[in-house]
């Protein structure tokens, strides 16, 4: 059964571990049964296509899932990577919270 994430669409991360260490992208796509997330600029293949109808045929570069265990949230605050909490608002709202600087990640 997959886990609850604390990485959604939109958010800004960094690699922390593997080929791409270090880069930073935005999170384009979130597959939580995989507990993984596909993020514009990394883990970047080449991919053979056929020509279609619609488009040309020849290689792309694609962006495949990495898993969610390799990233960090980008703090807010400091563009640094932290861990995510919760803190739940005085009007009732639960949001996400950067550990490193109690800054809220949504709005």
């Amino acid at each position: 059964m997959p886990t609850k994430l604390k990485i959604k669409k939109g958010d800004r991360v960094q690699v922390v571990a593997g080929r791409d260490k270090g880069k930073t992208g935005d999170v384009v796509h979130v597959l939580p049964k995989e507990n993984r997330a596909v993020v514009t600029g990394i883990n970047v293949a080449k991919r053979h296509t056929r020509q279609s109808a619609q488009d040309a045929g020849g290689i792309v570069n694609k962006e495949l899932p990495i898993h969610i265990s390799n990233l960090a949230v980008l703090d807010p605050k400091d563009n640094k990577p932290t861990r995510v909490g919760y803190k739940v608002l005085e009007d009732g709202r639960k949001v996400r919270v950067a550990k490193r600087s109690s800054e809220v990640i949504d709005g």
